[in-house]
């Protein structure tokens, strides 16, 4: 048994083992590849969270999903660089727009570099994945676009807020977007490039979706629940960001339906200047024991039984098990 990928996924079986490490060192190579340039600065700045590194939980999915079907086809190792390009140009641009100081335990590009370069060299990613994109021919092309416009779409809908929506629906449809379209495509896109049956891309397709719900909700429990050695970040770092993550939605959600003088209480709290180290101590410590957290971490754990129930029509094998322990992986996150 091996460990690989995000989560410490295990893998009992040897020949799935090398080809997932195999594919992922390959993927490693072609994303150093396709981010450098002939200008010394755009290769550092483009390479900057590429060498930070990362979970490669989209490339692994890609690889994962290429089992069904040729492995070792040409189009999988491309296609898992271009979702991680694509994702890797979206943090650039996420920092700028969050100003974010910190990406993945260095420096941020905005932070380094400024907002203008922080931009421009997501655009560059964007550029070198379409780049790589157009050799696998127009439906992968056309699949991408969609994905993209998707994601764009969410970035667009939270800037923009609920405005009149309900919150609880209006988040989830910026998480299906911003993070769901991606995963989904990974999963799209391998069992695509390996030449699967076209019902078995559906079935991975709609298994990514759910399962990239799952993976930014058991984000949003983690950043509450947690402790740093456990998630690896700082607790209550989107609290003390003004983020309104899916357990303060829950929390506000029931004060209004309540008006239980505690969540109005703590509603009030949440509102106030959570750079206050104290102030961010008392909510989170609040925020623990609510029913609000076990609310979220239910939400997260019907997308993970949702994915995992997805890929029930799939041959029993080493790649379907592998899937599933995903499901499990994320589940354990938030539970």
């Amino acid at each position: 048994m091996s460990v690989i990928g995000p989560f410490g996924l295990s893998v009992r079986d040897r020949t799935l083992e090398a080809d997932t490490q195999a594919g992922l060192t390959a993927v490693e190579e072609g994303l150093l590849e396709a981010t450098k340039s002939d200008v010394p600065f755009i290769t550092e700045a483009a390479q900057h969270l590429v060498r930070a590194g990362g979970k490669r939980f989209r490339p692994l999915l890609v690889l994962l999903a290429a089992q069904f079907g040729d492995p070792y086809a040409p189009g999988v190792v491309p296609s898992a660089v271009v979702v991680e390009l694509t994702h890797l140009a979206t943090l650039y641009h996420d920092d700028v727009m969050d100003e974010a100081e910190v990406r993945r335990g260095v420096s941020s590009a905005n932070a380094r570099w400024g907002n203008s370069v922080a931009v421009l060299t997501g655009d560059f990613l964007f550029a070198r994945a379409s780049h790589v994109l157009a050799d696998l021919g127009p439906e992968a092309v056309r699949v991408q676009a969609e994905a993209f416009e998707r994601l764009v779409t969410g970035q667009i809908l939270e800037t923009a807020g609920p405005r009149g929506r309900d919150p609880i629906e209006h988040y989830l449809d910026v998480l299906a977007g911003k993070t769901g379209s991606l995963i989904a495509v990974s999963g799209r896109f391998g069992a695509m490039m390996s030449g699967a049956d076209e019902s078995i891309v559906n079935i991975l397709t709609q298994y990514g979706e759910r399962l990239g719900m799952a993976f930014q909700l058991a984000d949003d429990v983690l950043d509450i629940a947690s402790d740093s050695h456990e998630s690896g970040k700082t607790p209550g770092t989107d609290l003390r960001e003004g983020i309104a993550t899916l357990p303060v939605l829950h929390l506000r959600a029931q004060a209004e339906a309540t008006g239980a003088p505690e969540d109005r209480e703590l509603c009030e709290l949440l509102a106030g200047d959570l750079t206050d180290d104290a102030r961010h101590a008392e909510v989170l410590r609040r925020l623990r024991a609510h029913p609000a957290l076990e609310q979220a971490r239910q939400d997260t754990l019907r997308y993970a039984a949702e994915a995992r129930s997805m890929l029930a029509p799939l041959p029993e094998g080493p790649a379907k098990s592998a899937l599933e322990g995903l499901c499990d992986a994320v589940a354990h996150r938030a539970g």
